[in-house]
């Protein structure tokens, strides 16, 4: 027990410093400090009621009217009081808020002249809440991540403990997870000594001084829950002279090659002069996927890509000529093992950058919005194949190279619009007219309605 002029130091203290002090204020013994203060360190529920009493020792000569009460370093009013004898003081304090710090607020027995003889730490608060919304995540496999909310209000006005527990479902002990806050406020990291192909049962406990609550159990297994680390070594790059399309490449997730898994990827892109990401929600296969045989996905015009499937390249298409673009990619395994989960999305890579080539247009010529340009060119193209399709049977190799000629023919063609018999280039099919030989066939700008001619 400290001697009394060792607390001399302290009663010269401010009051506004208390704040900083509750769990240090002196506590009240016979003989030892200056007052007693009753009851010490109370917990209270929010809307609760209390008297508290400021008992002065007869050492100090001090009578109840040379004191008064502070509550948070404000001076509580005097109407409040009651004096309860010759040397004792009380505060009546009505439907209490939560306490305005979790370590309590500071209820606070001064002399006349500012000093302090005792103090009190005054607990309200809620008891807590079951924790709900228990999600887990497993990087690579090799460790597991959980996070939580803590109910529906959330708000205690107490400091309030979570533990997060887990165990194998039909054997084992519990087992207590030690690093917290690594994914947030509410989350706990569990670094090894994971099994696989067994579920796991987890909760979460939330424990104050007003009661303890636990959240329902959750059961998974670790390979329904895999994540990994984004796509590595993104390469973006230009499609020959293409002026709309750009060419997206990266590597599958290193750390998972050595297991049986399946991923998706989805990429999202943006320009250089914009904060808003394009990105799409789509399921595979996406309306507008064009794939060829080396298993590459082609965009048609206007929009993303999503989902496209267990490859790693991709070409954007209908973007603006001559605009600088950051494009990024994630990663989605499942079925890893066979498991029927839908897998995580992985974080997004580090934006990578490349230009789409400038317009070669005629200056002053017809140059619609982007829009128009992609509504035009989604007819141009759905007439075209549909011209195809019709007059082309039996041509097997329709494919991204004949798309490409398409477009560079769009796009060389501005010149020749209504000029009649100057072609650009042709295009090689076979005719099914005879033979089984190939007939030139060479579509004319002019023919809107598909119409093609041949020579």
């Amino acid at each position: 027990m400290p001697p009394l002029p060792a607390l001399l130091p302290l009663l010269l203290l401010p009051p506004l410093l208390l704040l900083l002090l509750c769990p240090r204020l002196p506590r009240a013994e016979p003989l030892a400090y200056p007052a007693v203060i009753s009851p010490q360190d109370p917990t209270l529920l929010i809307g609760s009621s209390l008297v508290a009493t400021c008992t002065v020792s007869p050492d100090f000569h001090l009578k109840a009217e040379d004191l008064y009460w502070t509550l948070n370093g404000r001076r509580l009013p005097a109407a409040s009081y009651a004096a309860l004898g010759p040397t004792t003081l009380s505060v009546a304090l009505a439907r209490l808020n939560g306490s305005r710090q979790q370590s309590g607020d500071n209820l606070v027995c001064h002399s006349r002249d500012g000093g302090i003889l005792a103090g009190s730490c005054l607990y309200v608060g809620l008891p807590p809440e079951k924790p709900v919304n228990i999600t887990c995540w497993s990087k690579n496999m090799k460790d597991l991540t959980c996070k939580w909310a803590p109910g529906t209000e959330g708000e205690t006005f107490l400091h309030t403990n979570y533990t997060l527990k887990y165990k194998l479902r039909w054997y084992g002990r519990d087992n207590t997870c030690q690093e917290y806050h690594t994914a947030g406020p509410y989350s706990c990291h569990i670094p090894k000594d994971l099994a696989l192909f067994t579920p796991y049962e987890i909760w979460v406990e939330a424990s104050n001084r007003l009661g303890v609550a636990v959240s329902d159990v959750v059961m998974l297994d670790i390979l329904d829950v895999v994540t990994t680390d984004p796509p590595s070594d993104v390469h973006v790059s230009r499609v020959g002279d293409l002026e709309d399309q750009l060419s997206v490449r990266w590597s599958s997730p290193p750390a998972l090659k050595d297991f049986l898994f399946q991923a998706k990827y989805q990429i999202q892109y943006r320009v250089e002069d914009s904060s808003e990401w394009k990105v799409g929600w789509h399921h595979t296969p996406v309306a507008g996927l064009v794939r060829d045989a080396r298993q590459r996905c082609h965009l048609l015009p206007p929009q993303v890509v999503d989902d496209v499937g267990n490859q790693t390249s991709c070409r954007l298409a209908g973007l603006r000529p001559g605009t600088v673009y950051f494009v990024q990619v994630r990663c989605n395994p499942f079925g890893i093992y066979g498991s029927k989960k839908a897998g995580i999305w992985s974080d997004w890579s580090n934006p990578t950058a490349a230009s789409t080539p400038r317009s070669e247009r005629v200056a002053g010529g017809c140059d619609p919005k982007g829009g128009e340009q992609n509504t035009t060119l989604r007819r141009e193209l759905k007439q075209f194949f549909g011209w195809v399709k019709k007059h082309a049977y039996g041509c097997s190799n329709l494919g991204i190279k004949l798309y490409d000629q398409w477009r560079v023919w769009l796009q060389k063609s501005h010149k020749t619009r209504n000029q009649v018999g100057k072609e650009p280039f042709a295009l090689l099919f076979p005719w099914r007219g005879g033979g089984g030989g190939c007939r030139v066939i060479s579509p004319h700008p002019g023919d809107a309605a598909g119409h093609t001619r041949m020579r």
